[in-house]
């Protein structure tokens, strides 16, 4: 009944607003930023604590921001379609934010995500089809709306009560389409918490209503701390997932921005800032500090490292997702053997002509691992296993650079970072780099055909010269398939080296 009235009162509020736009065709600049929340307790079979709560605390917390807010609490099947399509009216006609919250139970079923209504009976797999609500339903009217971003919000990844209706293991992960980031309240296929009565709240929502409350609360910035602070609070246990397509920068408090420009002087005196207390940290073995540093720093130009540092010390303890092609979803170095041998063939990316081949060995020892060349000259670097070059034959780097994302592959995942390089003659130089996992991609290589994550490095160098890497990664393997570097000198002189796996094998 709740959820009706809510739903109700909602409708008469859009009548009122569509006469108004009868009369004044900019009546809906107000509402620019709209949300649809959701919380449901009110299972017969499995109840729930706290959902309604962490709806109400979220909505209260996106009014107090500006978002007109739809709120519905244990809301039935027709409830939630109803407001929904309403919600899609609303962005319809103002083309701005929309968000969408969810708590509650939901399962996944043929790697497609399900919203469990407090009516629904499960007893069949053939039920959930009929007595739930697809996730795409959502992502549909976010399409439809033609609105300029979207967020979805999913703290629903607790254990699923209704036996062989659908996995029991959390939620299917999903590459966020354009436009829209997407929250998960831990890692797809694992169990969210569900909070404590001192909390009120699940341990999310918990710590995303506080993240909101902050000034200047940047979207990326709001949910790294939100994962940090979740894996902190549950030693591991849980750790929030992202995945994100947006292209603008949004802060909650002040609504979409346009990309922040970094120019060389602010990136100098940004690096500089965290440097020095990074300098302070960068041997400590206690994981505190680099909560600490992630806290005061979620998007630095040295997290990524901090974050290496963080996974080295206290290993996250969620569980690997297997996809459907039954791949695992996890660290991308995952099963990584020392002996792993790849062959591979150079080209000049001018011409097309190949200039020489080549085999790398890898040997893992620890936490690190080198590449070996076999002949014909190829260097030697190490790496950590979360994926940061330490040295090569260009010189050592601090902090190690991420030539390559450290941890797991998310398709939206984007950093910038800087190291000094000391060259092997002395000489220091800085590096800027950023780093964009822009999605997947199926790639053709002489090794075969392959289901690859696309990354692009954009490297600037304090000598003027301008480099880029684009590299395709097969999750469990640690050499890119196909590595493309394109780099201009500072007269603007063009260089492209391809380099592609011809074979490779795992080490026994």
């Amino acid at each position: 009944m709740q959820a009706q009235r809510h739903v109700t009162r909602h409708r008469l509020l859009n009548g009122l607003v569509s006469l108004i736009l009868g009369l004044c065709s900019t009546a809906l600049s107000a509402s620019e930023r709209v949300a649809l929340v959701i919380g449901n307790n009110a299972y017969a079979s499995a109840p729930l604590d706290n959902p309604v709560k962490d709806a109400k605390a979220i909505s209260a917390a996106l009014r107090k921001l500006g978002f007109e807010v739809i709120e519905l609490n244990d809301a039935g099947k027709s409830q939630i379609e109803l407001a929904i399509g309403e919600f899609r009216d609303l962005l319809k006609a103002s083309k701005g934010v929309g968000m969408v919250y969810y708590a509650g139970h939901a399962i996944q079923l043929n790697w497609r995500n399900y919203l469990v209504p407090v009516d629904a009976r499960l007893g069949r797999a053939q039920d959930v089809g009929t007595q739930t609500v697809d996730v795409q339903l959502v992502l549909d009217a976010f399409k439809q709306a033609g609105n300029r971003m979207n967020i979805v919000v999913l703290d629903a990844c607790r254990d699923n009560p209704f036996g062989a209706t659908g996995r029991s293991g959390g939620l299917a992960p999903l590459d966020a389409p354009l436009g829209t980031f997407l929250a998960y309240s831990t890692a797809p296929g694992n169990l969210a918490e569900d909070g404590t009565a001192e909390q009120g709240n699940s341990i999310y929502t918990h710590y995303l209503v506080q993240e909101l409350g902050r000034p200047d609360s940047r979207i990326e910035d709001v949910f790294k701390r939100v994962r940090l602070q979740v894996r902190q609070r549950t030693e591991g246990r849980q750790i929030p997932w992202e995945s994100t397509s947006l292209e603008d920068e949004f802060l909650f408090d002040k609504g979409v921005q346009a990309p922040a420009k970094h120019d060389a002087r602010s990136r100098e005196r940004e690096f500089s800032a965290e440097k020095a207390d990074w300098d302070r940290i960068s041997a400590s073995k206690d994981p505190k500090d680099f909560y600490a540093h992630l806290e005061k720093y979620p998007s630095g130009l040295i997290s990524e490292w901090a974050i290496s540092r963080l996974n080295t010390l206290q290993s996250a303890k969620v569980r690997e997702q297997a996809g459907p092609d039954g791949r695992l979803i996890g660290n991308w170095l995952r099963g990584v053997r020392d002996g792993d041998r790849y062959d591979v063939v150079f080209k000049d990316g001018l011409t097309g002509l190949e200039t020489r081949r080549g085999s790398v060995v890898v040997r893992v020892d620890g936490n690190e691992l080198r590449y070996v060349g076999v002949g014909n000259g190829i260097a030697s670097s190490r790496f950590t296993t979360s994926g940061f070059q330490i040295e090569d034959r260009g010189g050592t780097y601090d902090p190690p650079y991420p030539v390559i994302p450290g941890g797991e592959l998310q398709v939206g995942k984007k950093y910038r970072s800087r190291s000094i390089r000391t060259g092997h003659d002395g000489r220091k130089s800085w590096i800027d780099y950023d780093v964009h996992i822009v999605g997947r991609e199926s790639l053709t290589v002489p090794a075969g055909t392959f289901d690859t994550y696309k990354v692009v490095v954009n490297q600037l160098h304090e000598s003027g010269t301008h480099v880029a890497f684009t590299l395709w990664f097969e999750p469990g393997w640690s050499m890119a398939l196909k590595f493309v570097h394109a780099s201009r000198d500072s007269r603007g002189r063009p260089d492209i080296l391809v380099r592609e796996v011809v074979r490779r094998a795992r080490a026994p």
